[in-house]
């Protein structure tokens, strides 16, 4: 048990420093890789959330004392985004996750694409931007987030930086707006199927936690057009990813 703690706390580290750096993918990285060791769907997306907790927390906190956070998109992201994340998680018992996620990789495909285009043609002025059609994204990023295991951030982030906000704020508020959907989405899953998989859920606490505050550093650090293009390099290449790997189901469905 012991060495399976160290093992998820080195994924737990990396996934949160990259998370915190770009505000997306941990529950993406660690959700693929522990469906790779055989974990099912369901107890993979409780393990990754209940994690989400304490990180999130950890995460949010040290956004917050970087000042990476926007209060106005908080409050537009977490109603919706717990919302959203109840039914994803409810859904999860009978909705393969699988079946949403082709769909999700060619929009974030799509959103990479137009962020690395406006990663040239960004102006040097920070802007917080907090226009009325991103109320409802929370609602989406919630959803898909339960369903898929992941991609709150990068669905959530993705489409507020291509939409023209600041990519620390739009990440360090993102970040702490997914404590409360972890929250959320954890007391379903704990409802339904209880605690699975306790040392998974210790060894990415005790990696992310130790992440947090560094990513959220490197949030603020580095240059902003700098991070677009790191935040589109990863989409791409994660968008990218899913699609391949959905060909195969895709083809069986049809």
């Amino acid at each position: 048990m012991g060495s399976d703690i160290l093992l998820f706390a080195g994924i737990g580290f990396m996934a949160q420093l990259v998370d915190g750096a770009l505000g997306m993918a941990f529950g993406v990285i660690t959700n693929a890789l522990l469906l790779s060791f055989g974990i099912s769907p369901a107890a993979a997306s409780a393990s990754v959330h209940a994690a989400k907790i304490a990180i999130g927390g950890a995460s949010g906190l040290s956004h917050l004392a970087f000042r990476n956070v926007d209060g106005v998109l908080i409050r537009r992201l977490v109603v919706p985004g717990v919302i959203g994340g109840i039914v994803g998680a409810l859904l999860l018992s009978w909705v393969p996750g699988e079946a949403i996620r082709p769909f999700v990789a060619v929009y974030l495909l799509l959103v990479g694409v137009l962020i690395l285009r406006g990663a040239w043609k960004q102006r040097k002025a920070e802007k917080r931007s907090h226009p009325r059609r991103f109320t409802g994204l929370g609602l989406v990023g919630g959803f898909l987030d339960a369903v898929g295991g992941g991609g709150w951030g990068p669905i959530v982030t993705s489409t507020l930086v291509a939409g023209g906000m600041t990519p620390r704020f739009a990440i360090g508020s993102v970040n702490l707006a997914e404590f409360f959907v972890a929250v959320a989405i954890s007391a379903v899953f704990f409802a339904t199927i209880g605690l699975v998989h306790v040392e998974t859920i210790i060894g990415l606490v005790l990696g992310g936690v130790l992440a947090a505050p560094l990513g959220a550093y490197l949030s603020k650090r580095v240059p902003g057009r700098l991070l677009m293009i790191a935040v589109a390099g990863g989409i791409i290449l994660l968008s990218a990813h899913m699609i391949i790997h959905a060909l195969p189901e895709l083809w069986a469905l049809s």
